[in-house]
């Protein structure tokens, strides 16, 4: 299969950008105090090594800038609006998908010096910069007796889950992690800086909290922050035999149904790898309490795990401990998509099709050199909706008719000469999980009349993220669009899930 079209699009772009008079590296070296990494340097090849997928890292930006404060990124902006340079910016470099945080050939913004984390306790409210990571974030915050909304995995970088909305294993109590965003400091497209808040550009407020990086770049975050002392958790691997996969698919479902503490969290993790010699489940747990009370995770421990990590521990601890799964010097993927939750009676038939169905496609590519499979199953109960309309809302605006599942679907490979063989695969599974849906749902074993948005953190980079949302935050979105970056900046220089016409 050709690379993509916006693939070919950026190659075109970096060729025809080296042909401008003043690139955007050299006018900020030479205009500003601004730190500028250069090719073949020991701190410019370090941070390219910062990339969850060894192919993001393999593209060459011409520099790497490194603003400190939101003027200097002000100053960038205003600068790449002197030449066509393609560019990107790069928080923690977790997604995966190419050109969206990563750049071949144009300057890459890293917000790896915009790190502050300052907590008020008056208003009990933390100020976050975009270029922390959140086992950071959580470390930072361990002496102050509160945590914020973020990350299941302390590797993730803030920035750009915080624009993707965000789930968190404090979801059912807290809602979205961009539902507990107060304010954004945001750098639009004409360099001007702007906060974003209810009661200031509210429109502007709504479409960031799950809108991506279509409206300019956020140089810090105030985050609302809950206290908390210790956690419990850890994981829960199980060998995936046919009784225990059964039996782990019908006990996620219930939990997802039946959710039996707000407090409690969970990601349920089937993993292939070793062409399947290596085939188990893994479970990652969270109770935001010392220990569970009898019967949150009952279902599952009676199911009889191999190995059980779970303890009492500090929550910065328990995400630096979820760091395990990076799988660092390969290239990675990930997909995505969201269905109804089945009901007692046909979920374990439905749940079965789905992993099933995972387990067929990605045999196709078992051979593929140090390929790893996952499918994750997510709950995604109704009270994460109403808890995320109570404060205001975002740009899922999910209702609470239904319960419902994310599944996240991630291949991880050795060789980036074999990703066109793996977006094939990652597409066939994707869309054979919608199909198995859309089946159910014509033969009533799914409701069918349901919304069903996908969740931007975990997208492929072909997948509609905006075409799925409602459409008046679809219109919104437009319409916001036209009023903060009406030159295309975001839109046509630098990658992400763009936003369609109106």
């Amino acid at each position: 299969m050709a690379r993509s079209t916006l693939h070919k699009a950026f190659i075109w772009a970096a060729t025809f950008a080296a042909s401008v008079v003043a690139d955007t590296c050299e006018t900020v070296e030479n205009r500003t105090a601004i730190s500028v990494l250069k090719p073949a340097t020991i701190d410019y090849n370090t941070e390219q090594t910062q990339y969850w997928s060894t192919y993001s890292g393999d593209l060459k930006p011409s520099c790497i800038l490194e603003p400190e404060t939101t003027e200097e990124v002000a100053a960038i902006v205003s600068i790449l609006h002197e030449n066509n340079e393609t560019f990107a910016v790069k928080s923690g470099g977790h997604n995966p998908n190419n050109y969206f945080a990563s750049v071949d050939g144009g300057p890459l913004i890293s917000t790896k010096k915009l790190n502050e984390i300052n907590f008020d306790a008056a208003s009990e409210t933390v100020r976050v910069g975009p270029g922390n990571r959140w086992d950071e974030v959580g470390e930072q915050l361990d002496a102050t007796g509160y945590t914020v909304v973020g990350g299941r995995i302390g590797n993730v970088g803030v920035g750009g889950y915080l624009l993707g909305a965000g789930l968190s294993f404090m979801s059912t109590e807290y809602g979205w992690a961009a539902n507990s965003i107060i304010e954004f400091t945001v750098v639009l497209a004409n360099g001007s800086i702007v906060t974003a808040s209810e009661t200031s550009h509210p429109d502007l407020y709504m479409v960031l909290k799950g809108g991506g990086n279509n409206f300019g770049i956020v140089t810090s975050y105030v985050l609302q922050a809950y206290p908390q002392g210790d956690i419990w958790g850890g994981n829960l691997e199980f060998d995936a035999t046919p009784e225990k996969t059964a039996a782990l698919l019908i006990a996620v479902r219930n939990f997802t149904e039946n959710y039996p503490d707000k407090k409690a969290g969970i990601i349920m993790t089937a993993e292939r790898t070793l062409a399947t010699l290596l085939d188990i489940w893994v479970l990652f747990l969270y109770y935001n309490g010392p220990e569970p009370p009898q019967g949150v995770f009952d279902s599952f421990l009676a199911i009889g795990p191999n190995i059980n990590t779970c303890k009492t521990q500090r929550y910065s601890d328990l995400l630096s401990g979820n760091n395990w799964a990076v799988v660092k010097g390969s290239v990675y993927t990930i997909g995505t998509e969201t269905m109804p939750l089945p009901s007692k009676e046909d979920g374990p038939e439905i749940m079965q099709a789905i992993y099933d169905h995972w387990v067929n496609v990605s045999d196709t590519a078992k051979f593929v050199p140090g390929l790893i499979a996952s499918i994750a199953f997510q709950p995604l109960p109704k009270d994460i909706a109403r808890i995320a309309k109570s404060k205001g809302g975002d740009m899922l605006d999910l209702d609470d008719d239904i319960d419902r599942i994310v599944v996240e679907l991630d291949y991880s490979f050795y060789f980036k000469s074999d990703y066109d063989q793996i977006d094939l695969t990652m597409r066939a599974t994707y869309d054979g999980v919608a199909d198995i849906v859309k089946e159910y749902q014509q033969s009533s074993a799914l409701p069918s009349d349901v919304y069903l948005p996908l969740f931007m953190n975990d997208c492929f980079y072909p997948q509609d993220y905006f075409g799925r949302l409602k459409p008046e935050k679809l219109q919104l979105a437009q319409q916001v669009q036209a009023e903060v970056d009406p030159e295309g900046l975001w839109k046509e220089r630098t990658g992400g899930f763009k936003i369609p016409s109106a």
